[in-house]
């Protein structure tokens, strides 16, 4: 095995219960990140980490590999996602062998896109590095930011820039949270997602929504409909233009 795709789905989600299942946009949650993998053309597999039966079976129908459960200890609130991965590969080291390079998906990434997978793969393979996932730019600049003190009064963190225009100030990124390249005996050797080599893929704002709450969930629906709406307005004038 060349690549392959792990997407770690746990049963036992507290905020938005079910979340890796529940519907979104009428199709469950997780066969957003399954269909991306799959439409990339990248991996050799892809496979589910889940304890769940019920995530089994619809990741399964939809396409994925459910061929081991998840331990327990590792599926747990605290249970970080480098322990995952790293079972997850020392079970393929023990049957069909590691590969060399694997890419986690999460999934709740319903505005993924295959390209997205695709230029990071090219990314980590061309640069060389331990691990490529996937960042987008804060809306504001993060050296201006505020702080409730303990009396209830906003102040800055750093008000030594009160008076600097935002255009002045650092661009400051942060993780998307919706997949990470690893080159797999480098990234064995430090199990660290975030590694001591790490690259930059980048995703625009209006396709980035982390989704931990009611309000996330509803503002990722929107998120989704309007480029879902945008993408079949595209095509739409594509098969107008060939008739003019």
């Amino acid at each position: 095995m060349g690549v392959v795709c792990l997407i770690p789905a746990r049963g036992g989600s507290k905020r938005i219960p079910r979340k890796n299942v529940k519907l979104f946009s009428g199709r469950p949650m997780i066969s957003y990140s399954i269909e991306a993998a799959l439409k990339s053309s990248l991996f050799d597999r892809v496979i589910v980490s889940t304890d769940d039966d019920e995530i089994a079976a619809i990741s399964v129908a939809h396409g994925a590999e459910v061929p081991f459960r998840r331990p327990p200890d590792i599926a747990s609130d605290t249970a970080g996602t480098d322990a995952v991965l790293v079972h997850a590969l020392r079970w393929l080291e023990s049957s069909d062998g590691l590969p060399e390079f694997a890419c986690c998906i999460y999934p709740t990434a319903p505005l993924l896109e295959a390209a997205d997978l695709q230029r990071g793969f090219k990314t980590i393979k061309s640069t060389g590095a331990v691990t490529a996932f996937s960042v987008t730019s804060f809306p504001y600049t993060i050296f201006r930011a505020l702080r409730i003190n303990d009396a209830g009064r906003a102040v800055m963190f750093w008000p030594e820039n009160f008076a600097r225009r935002s255009q002045d100030l650092p661009e400051a990124w942060h993780d998307a949270g919706q997949f990470y390249w690893l080159h797999v005996s480098p990234y064995l050797a430090e199990q660290r997602l975030f590694s001591s080599d790490s690259v930059p893929i980048y995703i625009p704002r209006h396709r980035v929504q982390d989704i931990d709450t009611p309000e996330d969930w509803e503002v990722a629906e929107k998120l989704y409909t309007l480029s879902s709406a945008a993408e079949i307005s595209k095509d739409w004038k594509k098969q107008r233009a060939k008739f003019q």
